[in-house]
């Protein structure tokens, strides 16, 4: 009789476990984003799944079943199809989507190194000024936030509709350099070994352009539980060892060198007016300037 009873009780016990198991697994809510183009998109969607980790509901990241551009990314985002994106901020951003206004780059993308042909960095190298930057032709893309605040700096700018065609417009003569964010420049020179590019070994150019997740407006939800988990990474310290952990911020802090680069600051007039400049937490120093 004894033994019917601990048997009794052990099936009891793991009805309790499988229950709660399957309620979890029904409990939990898919945050969709756009399918990844590369592994560098595993830094985001990796700080987007630990800042999650902190609510007290369970979320599934899942990925369209094609990489959708980023206009068709972005309108499925206003059908509520896409849940989460990510990208530098404008006025329209946070007009469209819910902004959770923590730099997810800590300031990184604010910095944006000089992909340039092989053979110009002596040119480069003669730069010291924002002024001495009006010599120059810089390649953009045509709808870029970048490619306003480099113009609104009276720099001279080529555009091109598709990102792709800027790497071969740059062999090509049409424009001298190419400014790309810190942690893009090394990944796209190595993707591009047909053209004779190069990093610019001297320069890094910085203007304040955050890097913040944007959530759809259909789900304000879960727009409070990301910022949430972004504000309790950051007080907890786990955002720094996100970040300094990091196979792709690493590679990039000791390839791109900051601290040892001439730094020229811009002026983004198009930052919108809520970007917490005040909040130095926020924004780590990564150059010596």
């Amino acid at each position: 009789m004894v033994q019917i009873n601990k048997l009794k009780t052990i099936r009891s016990l793991l009805l309790i476990v499988i229950s709660s198991w399957s309620c979890n697994l029904v409990a939990a809510t898919d945050v969709v984003t756009n399918k990844k183009s590369n592994a560098k998109s595993n830094y985001m969607t990796g700080l987007l799944e630990l800042a999650l980790s902190y609510s007290d509901k369970t979320y599934r990241l899942t990925d369209t079943d094609e990489l959708l551009s980023k206009s068709r990314a972005l309108e499925s985002m206003k059908n509520g199809s896409i849940h989460v994106t990510w990208g530098g901020t404008s006025e329209k951003m946070e007009s469209d989507y819910i902004p959770v206004r923590i730099d997810t780059y800590r300031g990184l993308m604010s910095h944006r190194i000089l992909l340039i042909r092989s053979g110009d960095q002596a040119r480069f190298s003669q730069i010291k000024t924002a002024a001495d930057l009006q010599k120059i032709k810089f390649g953009q893309g045509h709808r870029w936030q970048d490619t306003k605040i480099l113009e609104a700096a009276g720099l001279k700018v080529i555009k091109s509709n598709k990102k792709n065609n800027l790497y071969f417009m740059l062999d090509g003569d049409r424009f001298d350099a190419f400014p790309r964010g810190a942690s893009e420049a090394i990944v796209e020179v190595n993707s591009h070994p047909e053209l004779p590019l190069a990093i610019e070994q001297d320069l890094v150019i910085i203007y304040p352009l955050p890097t913040y997740f944007f959530v759809s407006k259909h789900y304000p939800a879960l727009a409070k539980d990301l910022e949430f988990g972004m504000e309790a990474i950051l007080a907890d310290g786990k955002f720094d060892e996100y970040f300094y952990g990091s196979p792709e911020i690493q590679a990039t802090l000791e390839g791109v060198k900051l601290s040892q680069r001439r730094a020229i600051r811009l002026e983004n007039p198009y930052l919108p007016k809520a970007t917490p400049l005040h909040r130095k937490e926020l924004w780590l120093n990564l150059t010596s300037n």
